[in-house]
């Protein structure tokens, strides 16, 4: 049934957005030089790879210099277009291919880029459990905060729609369709939060990309005590 989903979907979507396609392609080869789509090997289910596709909104290269993976509000990297296309999510949208060839879901934990978590094969078992699903478009970590939370937050909502999924099936997915359809037009919680203003944003990156690795990969033990320390009665609770 969630396949089906999935292809009826991404199938439909693709048909009546061929129009949309077209304009936002112009609009980017006019803005700045390079290729319509951006591609990015990211992570699926069980840890797979594959080329995930979205609409180029930043100049060439723009990974491997300034903030890497992260994007923070006024992201001199984002061209003009670009920034049109984050505001509104249409830079997600051919995503819908990724759908049709089965390597992301509509409903589902976002893929990690390969090498944004370190190395998977020791990833602790609270973050490799959001690769138990193929990744997606979309899933409850967006829904609840997407950028305006942070990677450890985004893990535990992950894995709390993959526990819902087995009591709820599809009718979970659409609920997190229609809730992010409406956030999509609120343009909520698009660019991520420095976690020190003091810090330039190439510092706050650094420093924030080297301590997501070293959450990931915390042992079971030392993990029990990360979330008994920040998240106090919240966890307690999750215990119980």
């Amino acid at each position: 049934m969630k396949r089906l989903l999935d292809l009826t979907g991404a199938g439909l979507g693709l048909i009546i957005l061929s129009p949309l396609f077209l304009l936002v392609a112009f609009a980017i080869r006019q803005d700045s030089p390079g290729p319509v789509l951006f591609r990015q090997r990211r992570l699926t289910k069980d840890g797979r790879c594959f080329e995930m596709l979205k609409f180029r909104s930043m100049y060439v290269d723009s990974e491997k210099r300034g903030t890497g993976l992260f994007n923070y509000k006024d992201d001199p990297r984002v061209t003009r277009v670009g920034r049109k296309l984050r505001d509104s999510s249409i830079d997600e949208l051919p995503q819908l291919i990724n759908v049709l060839r089965g390597e992301l879901s509509l409903v589902g934990p976002r893929p990690p880029v390969t090498y944004e978590l370190g190395n998977f094969a020791t990833l602790n078992i609270i973050y490799k459990k959001r690769f138990r699903m193929n990744a997606g478009i979309t899933g409850l970590a967006q829904v609840e905060g997407r950028n305006d939370i942070s990677w450890d937050e985004k893990v535990h909502y992950d894995n709390d729609y993959i526990d819902g999924f087995q009591r709820q099936g599809i009718w979970l997915d659409l609920q997190l369709l229609l809730k992010t359809f409406f956030n999509v037009f609120a343009s909520k919680n698009i660019y991520e939060e420095k976690f020190d203003d003091s810090m330039s944003s190439e510092e706050a990156a650094m420093v924030e990309n080297e301590e997501v690795i070293r959450i990931a990969h915390l042992s079971e033990e030392e993990y029990k005590h990360f979330e008994e320390k920040k998240y106090g009665d919240r966890y307690q609770c999750k215990q119980m």
